[in-house]
């Protein structure tokens, strides 16, 4: 395709007249819209005339108002990142409950750090770099490192995981 001199004036007078360069390709007939678009820069062309406005967006109908009890929820405003959670409280009955004495670790079985071995539970308690901290000492169930005790805290199942998640949220 070749631009004449005819075909540059249809596209100059098509172009002042506001069509897009898709209507002018289609005009012209044989010529792409890109080709158009490179001729018009090409040639400099500018100040287009106002295309015809596009008919106003007719108004939307109304949503009929559904009456819905949304959940009371507390109101906070503001920034909620530091607002207190309130949790609702879990009651535990009486055989969930763990019992007290099996937590109670004999003197003779605490340990410091240099006396651990594969055999003595690795269960820290207290705050480490206080005079008050050692190691469970206890002995451990067989291929773990703590024992029965603090083993049954340290290794739960996935599903009581879970559950507890949700409990929490």
């Amino acid at each position: 395709m070749n631009w004449t001199d005819e075909r540059v004036e249809l596209l100059k007078k098509l172009w002042s007249e506001g069509l897009s360069a898709s209507q002018i390709a289609a005009e012209l007939g044989g010529v792409t819209r890109n080709a158009v678009i490179g001729k018009v820069h090409r040639l400099g062309l500018s100040g287009r005339a106002k295309a015809a406005p596009a008919p106003a967006a007719r108004p939307r109908k109304p949503r009929p108002v559904v009456a819905v009890a949304a959940p009371a929820r507390p109101m906070v405003s503001g920034n909620t990142a530091l607002a207190p959670v309130i949790r609702p409280v879990i009651e535990v009955e009486p055989e969930e409950m763990p019992d007290p004495v099996a937590n109670v670790i004999p003197m003779a079985e605490r340990c410091s750090i240099l006396e651990l071995t594969e055999f003595t539970c690795h269960w820290p308690v207290g705050e480490p770099g206080k005079g008050d901290f050692y190691y469970c000492g206890s002995r451990t169930k067989t291929g773990l490192p703590y024992c029965a005790y603090h083993a049954r805290i340290a290794y739960q199942p996935v599903q009581d995981r879970r559950r507890d998640r949700r409990v929490a949220r």
